[in-house]
Order: C-alpha cells, then sequence, then structure tokens
C-alpha cells in the first residue's frame, strides 16, 4: 500500500469544524440526511457489470472509501485507489479499503503525472460541483484514464422540478461548498468534446430520497434557534419518511435530483 499526501496534516487549530458547520444557517443541522447510504453506493458500481471488469479502478473524492469498500464486493479481482482532498483517504488506506492513497486534487500536475494511464474507471461521486474548474477536472480524469477506459459520474440535477421549487432552499443549491451545478446535457457536450463516447444516463437509479426533508431542515435552521430547531427533529423524521414513500414514483419523473453518466475514453 501506497500513499501520497502533504508532509504534514492539517493544523489541529483549524477554524472550520463539524460543529461550527452546523452552526452556519446555509446548511441543515441534520447533515446525514443526503448521505449515500451503502446500498446505493452497490447499485452504483453495478452500473459497471456490463462492461469488462476493470484491473484498477480511482475514486475521486472517495472520502472514507464508503464506495471502494461497496464496490469490491462485486468486483473482487479489481485494485481500488482513492483521491481525496482531506486525510480521510489515508484512513481509508490504513482500514485497506483502498490500496494507494492520494491527497490533494487531480488537476495537480505531480498526481496526474504519477497516476497518468493506470485506470480502467475513474469514478466522481457529487464531485464535480464541488470542483473550481469542472472541464480541468474532467481533462484530468481522462488523463489518468486508459484508452478504452470508463468514466462514471454521478451529479446533482439543477433542471429537476425540486430544484426549480425550492429555489435557493434546494441543498444543492447551498454555498460554498456547490460551485457549479452542469445539467446532464452539459456534461455530456463536454465529454464528447474532450474525445469521450457517453455510453449512458441514468436519472432513475441515482435519485437520492431527501429533498423534503433537507429542506425543513434547513427552513428550521434559519427561522429558529438552535436548540429549538434540534427539538423539532421529529418533523424532519416525517419528511424523511415522505421523501422515501414517494421515491420510487419521483425517481421515474422530472423531480429526479440527480443523475449518472457513463463514459467510454476513446483511443486518440
Amino acid at each position: 500500500m501506497t500513499a501520497t499526501a502533504p508532509s504534514e496534516r492539517s493544523r489541529a487549530d483549524c477554524a472550520f469544524t463539524l460543529a461550527r458547520c452546523r452552526n452556519q444557517r446555509f446548511v441543515p443541522r441534520h447533515l446525514r440526511l443526503s448521505r449515500l447510504p451503502y446500498s446505493r453506493l452497490r447499485a452504483a458500481a453495478c452500473a459497471l457489470l456490463p462492461f469488462p471488469e476493470p484491473e484498477s479502478w480511482l475514486d475521486v473524492g472517495t472520502g472514507f472509501a464508503r464506495f471502494p469498500e461497496a464496490a469490491k464486493e462485486l468486483f473482487p479481482y479489481t485494485a481500488f485507489d482513492g483521491l481525496d482532498l482531506t486525510h480521510r483517504v489515508l484512513d481509508a488506506r490504513v482500514a485497506e479499503r483502498v490500496e494507494e492513497a492520494h491527497v490533494g486534487h487531480l488537476t495537480d500536475p505531480r498526481i496526474t503525472a504519477r497516476l497518468r494511464a493506470r485506470y480502467d474507471v475513474v469514478s466522481m461521486f457529487r464531485h464535480l460541483e464541488h470542483a473550481p474548474n469542472p472541464c480541468a477536472e474532467l481533462r484530468a480524469a481522462l488523463a489518468v484514464l486508459r484508452p478504452g477506459g470508463h468514466l462514471l459520474i454521478e451529479l446533482p440535477n439543477p433542471r429537476c422540478v425540486f430544484a426549480v421549487l425550492l429555489r435557493r432552499l434546494w441543498i444543492p443549491h447551498s454555498r460554498p461548498g456547490h460551485l457549479h451545478l452542469m445539467p446532464v446535457h452539459t456534461l455530456c457536450a463536454e465529454l464528447e468534446r474532450q474525445g469521450c463516447t457517453v455510453v449512458s444516463t441514468d436519472h432513475r437509479a441515482p435519485h437520492i430520497p431527501y429533498d423534503i426533508a433537507a429542506t425543513t431542515s434547513l427552513a428550521l435552521t434559519r427561522l429558529l434557534p438552535p436548540l429549538l430547531s434540534r427539538a423539532c427533529a421529529p418533523l424532519v423524521a416525517v419528511a424523511w419518511a415522505v421523501d422515501h414513500l414517494l421515491a420510487p414514483a419521483l425517481s421515474r419523473t422530472r423531480f429526479s435530483n440527480a443523475y449518472r453518466v457513463i463514459a467510454r475514453k476513446e483511443p486518440t
């Protein structure tokens, strides 16, 4: 197992903490509402089953490598590596969820040069919307991908009905975390411009049932003081139940809040 990381870990006295993040009014206090469950991570890996089994796979923005851990059940002979901006990926390497851990930006020339043309699959789950330059991020992903390899991307759908109706209360519209929200046709056009063939797009499976609950949580965060808004957790739980009750129907309509694109890098 190897790791690529800066020589020093983040300072212990860093001003940012999760507790402080919860106190910001642009963030819902129930932060786990939009977290992808294990079953959905495994289902996302299933999307690559129709293609040849990859020898190596890089998960970008992997965090604690929950996705590689789930995907290993379906691809036991694939070597999974992880890249993340934080040192969480180093903890994932210690836990043997990934074989190699890299800390930094994929667009960093040192990382791109080291990983060039090493992978059969590169996955990005809810990553591009946080990147300062999504087009440069895609170029870097294609640089570390072998010809004939596949790029697996999941993103929020800014053209969904929830985004139109909820406007600023829709969680992907929150700042400063989400910098770019790309409609599916924009992403596909950029991939084709960079020499890829879009193999499939899917709006149904990537849908995450959290819009009503997260909006309720965010509204309570903005309107009520901290202690009172936490006391309203049962109301958020009811909204969460409604989200999951409606999910099978909404995921098949324009209410679907996410999409998945699989693209193949063509030989040049």
